[in-house]
């Protein structure tokens, strides 16, 4: 009994020394999560901008041009400009990541393996699309809408398949009403409509110089942070390390593509962006907050499909031209005015995502 009362007493004096050991202990494991971080974002873009300093030139040279779009008049000046850029944030996040895992920095977890096949496939998919409409000429001649479904609905399989061997549920949780939906092998279907969904709606976006680069950035950054914060996610502290290095090799195609860009994203970029940022979304069981996270893409995806309701049921056009980024080119906003004015309505969507994601 004795030796007990001397225990409790040892623990009731030593306790301010100990709560400042744990304190300590989270500190530096903070330090180290932050250094990583960083670590990842500086090592993309520095690949990035010097792999970018020789594709750029090489694409002229090939004469990989863009054809604009006939409807854009604003746009005829960029018609020519090398395509496909997309490969540059695409082929540096993939190199990255393979030097990564070589050294024993990462680890490829079912996880991540699951989020670098969909980031490989849907880049294979927009790549055979670009090339197509390079060869052809024309923005009409790539891949047909039944192709690409087939070969996202093939990879949707995949995905699914290796969610579900992994041991992964099959629902979607809506935490703040702490409720569940078991979708059982619907859940496949479901897969295929975020993959769908967001890759076009990236596609949508990537209409002005830097926009759906920097808002894909944006949102990458904030579900790395999430996913940081996801300790029931198997490989969470890699699939983190992937947004970080994609945010990058973002930023260091931003180089070449800001206003006025030397080269364009193409759907080699806008299909891979999309497809893992869906798929990111799925695998930290954040599906819902991508409504919010991915809010200005929803937004341009919502005038496309309003303008056709409305074209169809009225007879009449609801906005001046869609996606809506036009709309303002129409009524005379300046090309870096929008963008900057959409990156300022996604940083404020992210950072309300990552208060309730990571804080709350």
């Amino acid at each position: 009994m004795l030796k007990f009362v001397n225990f409790c007493n040892f623990l009731y004096v030593n306790k301010n020394r100990y709560d400042i050991i744990v304190s300590s202990v989270k500190d530096v494991t903070l330090m180290y999560v932050l250094a990583k971080s960083a670590l990842a974002i500086m090592i993309g873009f520095i690949v990035a901008t010097v792999f970018g300093v020789f594709f750029v030139p090489f694409m002229k040279k090939m004469k990989a041009k863009q054809v604009t779009s006939k409807y854009v008049e604003a746009h005829k000046s960029k018609s020519g400009t090398p395509t496909m850029g997309g490969l540059i944030f695409y082929i540096s996040t993939i190199i990255t990541i393979v030097a990564l895992v070589l050294t024993k920095k990462m680890v490829i977890s079912n996880n991540l393996l699951i989020l670098l096949f969909v980031f490989f496939g849907y880049g294979v998919i927009g790549i055979i699309d670009d090339i197509m409409k390079i060869k052809y000429k024309s923005n009409e001649k790539g891949l047909t809408r039944l192709q690409k479904l087939v070969g996202q609905i093939i990879i949707a399989i995949i995905f699914f398949y290796l969610y579900i061997k992994d041991g992964s549920s099959p629902t979607i949780e809506i935490a703040a009403l702490n409720i569940k939906f078991d979708l059982g092998f619907a859940y496949g279907f479901f897969i295929l409509f975020m993959l769908v969904g967001t890759s076009n709606a990236v596609n949508l976006t990537d209409g002005l110089d830097g926009l759906a680069g920097g808002l894909s950035l944006i949102a990458f950054l904030v579900y790395g942070m999430i996913a940081w914060n996801s300790p029931y996610l198997t490989g969470s502290t890699d699939i983190a390390l992937f947004c970080f290095i994609l945010v990058g090799g973002l930023l260091g195609f931003l180089v070449f593509n800001a206003h006025p860009a030397k080269i364009f994203m193409g759907d080699t970029g806008s299909l891979a962006l999309g497809g893992a940022l869906a798929t990111v979304a799925i695998l930290t069981h954040r599906e819902l907050s991508l409504v919010v996270i991915g809010g200005v893409f929803v937004i341009e995806t919502l005038s496309v499909i309003l303008q056709v309701l409305s074209v169809k049921l009225r007879g009449k056009r609801l906005f001046p031209m869609t996606p809506i980024h036009h709309t303002f080119e129409k009524i005379g906003w300046s090309e870096t005015d929008i963008v900057r004015l959409f990156y300022v309505v996604g940083f404020i969507l992210g950072a309300g995502a990552i208060v309730y994601g990571v804080w709350v």
